[in-house]
């Protein structure tokens, strides 16, 4: 004969009760897995001739409550690296919810004359990428995210002196007016800004003037840029022979000089006949 105990306590109640629960609950589980990128896409914010702004944009999600630190990464033109940084993003990170972020970095991709001129030559495009590690914190955890995107560009072009337009205003049989209009066009779908533009102008073998045009200056996009250049032939100018010079009707010019810019060297010499007008 077995003799069980059984007692109605509530306190013996509540330690059966608190017991139970005890042995059946289970802990409870923590996301597992590594946060992950869910997009992202480099764009080409802004392009000069030798310099790029790109804007690197993603989302990313972690299965955990975390915090997207910051990002290391390289800009790199053509697959040479031009220039290396870090961006603070700080952006928190909810479980399961895709966070958006975005930097940018702004930096030449031309490295020298001889390679803006290597590059015009070969023409297409070239690909700019940002790519690097995303840092992600979660705790006392930090975990690496690799990312890369890249963005295809227009190739950077060397602009052109031509002459835009050209007359001679014949004033007497000893003086013409020359009226000539330098252009510079630039090929490139951005704006090219200029340091200068020299120019010496010949009449007939004899250099008549000199100078300096579009200093500091800048030529829109896909756009010619013209630039006036006056010069009178004279005995003072060109000798006592200028009425002889005059008289046949049609003056052989030439003009020479330089276009400048950052990392931007471009010589030009132009030749060509101009009919004279009479002017009254």
């Amino acid at each position: 004969m077995s003799i069980v105990m059984r007692s109605t306590s509530p306190l013996f109640r509540l330690a059966a009760l608190l017991a139970l629960g005890l042995g059946c609950a289970s802990a409870p589980t923590k996301p597992s897995g590594p946060a992950v990128l869910t997009s992202q896409d480099t764009t080409v914010v802004s392009q000069g001739l030798t310099e790029a702004t790109l804007r690197y944009r993603a989302q990313v999600a972690s299965p955990a409550p975390a915090v997207l630190e910051r990002a290391d990464y390289e800009l790199v033109s053509d697959g040479q690296v031009l220039k290396t940084g870090t961006a603070k993003l700080d952006v928190p990170l909810e479980p399961g919810v895709p966070a958006d972020f975005s930097f940018e970095e702004h930096a030449p991709y031309v490295k020298s004359e001889e390679d803006l001129a290597r590059l015009s030559a070969q023409g297409g495009t070239l690909l700019l990428a940002l790519r690097g590690t995303l840092v992600v914190r979660s705790g006392d955890q930090e975990e690496k995210l690799p990312f890369a995107a890249s963005r295809a560009a227009r190739v950077p072009r060397l602009p052109k002196v031509v002459v835009a337009e050209l007359d001679g205003a014949r004033y007497s049989p000893e003086e013409v007016q020359l009226n000539l209009r330098l252009g510079v066009q630039n090929p490139n779908p951005f704006p090219l800004k200029l340091d200068k533009l020299t120019w010496q102008v010949s009449v007939a073998g004899k250099t008549l003037d000199s100078g300096t045009l579009a200093q500091a200056d800048s030529v829109d996009a896909s756009a010619t840029g013209v630039y006036p250049v006056e010069v009178a032939v004279t005995k003072d100018t060109w000798g006592p022979d200028v009425n002889e010079l005059i008289s046949k009707g049609v003056l052989p010019y030439g003009v020479t000089g330089e276009l400048t810019g950052l990392l931007l060297r471009v010589p030009y010499s132009l030749s060509g006949e101009v009919k004279l007008n009479v002017s009254r």
